[in-house]
């Protein structure tokens, strides 16, 4: 398993936070697994949740009918980079 950067743990902390994953740390988060998938199992209404969240934190815009979007969900790693790439 790889390490999280200081930015993912950023990231992981607002998901666990924003999703109220009360069993799981945001350092157990392993960056390159599925977050739909995996250990997490996220569902449509936790990207909904997630999107709002970086919405407001970050000034980026994640839309359900964007590929690039879906695909920045795929895994922590994922997602952090889609959000460095693309934030205000």
């Amino acid at each position: 398993m790889s390490t999280q950067t200081p930015f993912e743990v950023e990231i992981a902390t607002m998901l666990v936070e924003t999703l109220n994953l009360e069993d799981i740390a945001p350092a157990d988060i392993a960056p390159e697994e599925g977050m739909f998938d995996g250990e997490l199992a996220l569902d449509s209404v936790d990207a909904l949740e997630l999107a709002l969240a970086i919405s407001q934190q970050y000034g980026v815009q994640l839309k359900a009918d964007n590929e690039t979007s879906k695909a920045a969900f795929y895994s922590l790693r994922t997602l952090s980079e889609f959000i460095q790439t693309h934030r205000a």
